[in-house]
C-alpha cells in the first residue's frame, strides 16, 4: 500500500506516492534521482546519508519517508545554486583539500551546515564534536576541519554557509 509524502526537497515541492516504511534515504536515490546521498552502512553508524531534515542533520538510512511529510529536506545537490556555483561550504571543501575518495564528502559537509547554521564561530573542538557521527576512511580530518573554519569564516563575511554565495 502507498502513500503519497509532501514535502519541499532543495528548494522545491514534491509529492511521491511510496510505501511509508521506506527509508527516505532510498526515496532520495531510487525515487527521486538524489544520488549525491550515499549510503555505506545502513545503521545509522557512519554518516554517508547525512542530509538535512528542516536545517537538522539526520541519518536518511534510519528516517522513515513518512516522517519527512511536511518538512524541508536538503541533500548535497541543493546546496549548489541555480546555475551551479558552489556554496561557502562546497568551495571550503574543494579550496582545502577536505575531500578525498569523495565517499563520505556529501555527508559530512552537510553535518557542517547544521553545525554552521547553529554556531557560525565554532572551536576546532566543536568542529570535530560535531562530525562525530561521520566517518572518513580516506583523511585525518584535519582538511576537513580546515575547510569548516574557512567556511565559518566566509559566513561571518556574508557567504551563505549553505546555499549559493554571491
Amino acid at each position: 500500500m502507498t502513500t503519497d509524502i509532501i514535502f519541499r526537497l532543495n528548494g522545491f515541492d514534491v509529492s511521491v506516492a511510496v510505501e511509508p516504511h521506506r527509508r527516505l534515504l532510498d526515496v532520495l536515490r531510487d525515487t527521486l534521482g538524489e544520488t549525491g546521498t550515499k549510503e555505506a552502512c545502513g545503521e545509522g553508524e557512519c554518516g554517508a546519508c547525512t542530509v538535512l531534515v528542516d536545517g537538522v542533520a539526520v541519518n536518511s538510512c534510519l528516517f522513515p519517508v513518512a516522517e519527512a511529510s511536511g518538512t524541508t529536506v536538503t541533500t548535497i545537490e541543493g546546496l549548489a545554486g541555480a546555475n551551479g556555483a558552489l556554496s561557502a561550504i562546497q568551495r571550503a571543501f574543494l579550496d582545502h583539500g577536505g575531500a578525498q575518495c569523495g565517499f563520505c564528502t556529501p555527508g559530512i559537509v552537510l553535518a557542517a551546515v547544521a553545525l554552521l547554521d547553529e554556531n557560525p564561530d565554532p572551536n576546532d573542538g566543536e568542529i570535530r564534536y560535531a562530525l562525530t557521527g561521520n566517518l572518513c576512511r580516506c583523511t585525518g580530518y584535519v582538511q576537513i576541519v580546515a575547510a569548516i573554519r574557512a567556511a565559518a569564516t566566509a559566513t561571518r563575511g556574508g557567504k551563505a554557509v549553505g546555499g549559493h554565495s554571491d
